[in-house]
């Protein structure tokens, strides 16, 4: 996989196929390579580019403090350099995150944006998802990121034992200390008050059984003119990776409509 230097950063990404770019951002924890069920479904037809985020896989890992707007703005090179014009961005969790970044501060760079199980914030609204959050931080630091991945492999493969092992395996490879600067950049960062400025095609995509409920996914989708959304049933919030055709079939229906 190429790796690209960013000034004193690198961020490493896996390039296939030939025709309309897409991209595609990971969620926390995670790396390019939990996008290959979609690198090999759309490699067929399309010019398919997945990154590996900063502190994740092979990129960089430098001392944090990091945050969603530092790596918007890394992925905004990067399309920029690489694909030489704007791309269907397709964005993850965290990396739905940093998608709405980037649609707000590079909009260049986006043609069109698919948001999985992600919003334009990560604000806790009151002291139960304050304490969801932090306990995150608290768990990796206390016991680290193996049980930090068996406490998250059920909710997210709760019928799949091979899947729950793989998402294990891959979580407890990632820097403990770039995991958690990257997890303290998603707490408190929000882009909720620009998203009407958003007029760019939109997909949200939403589990059925995702962490937050459909109806505050809506709430945001009402608030971008050009955004719709869509619900997977008896899904999680691993959902590319736990049900990738379903997934791949709603991905492509919304790019054969906005074909760049």
């Amino acid at each position: 996989m190429p790796m690209l230097a960013l000034g004193q950063l690198s961020l490493n990404y896996d390039d296939r196929g030939q025709g309309a770019p897409i991209v595609f951002l990971h969620g926390l924890g995670q790396s390019a390579g939990d996008w290959q069920a979609q690198i090999d479904h759309f490699a067929a037809d399309h010019r398919v580019i997945a990154i590996d985020g900063l502190g994740h896989g092979q990129s960089s890992k430098p001392k944090g403090p990091y945050s969603i707007a530092q790596m918007a703005s890394l992925t905004a090179e990067l399309i920029r350099k690489i694909v030489g014009g704007p791309a269907n961005v397709v964005g993850l969790s965290m990396g739905g995150m940093v998608a709405f970044q980037l649609a707000l501060d590079a909009p260049d760079t986006v043609h069109t944006m698919t948001i999985v199980n992600s919003g334009p914030n990560a604000v806790p609204r009151g002291l139960a998802e304050w304490f969801a959050l932090n306990s995150r931080v608290a768990i990796v630091k206390w016991f680290g990121m193996r049980k930090m991945a068996e406490i998250l492999a059920p909710r997210l493969f709760p019928d799949d034992a091979d899947k729950r092992a793989t998402f294990i395996e891959h979580l407890i490879a990632n820097d403990r200390d770039a995991y958690l600067a990257s997890l303290k950049a998603i707490i408190g960062w929000t882009v909720q008050d620009r998203i009407g400025r958003i007029t760019i095609p939109t997909l949200v995509v939403a589990a059925e059984f995702d962490y937050t409920p459909a109806e505050r996914k809506e709430a945001y989708v009402r608030l971008m003119p050009s955004a719709k959304m869509v619900v997977v049933p008896d899904a999680h919030h691993g959902l590319p990776m736990e049900d990738p055709e379903t997934f791949n079939a709603v991905l492509a229906e919304f790019l054969s409509v906005h074909a760049a």
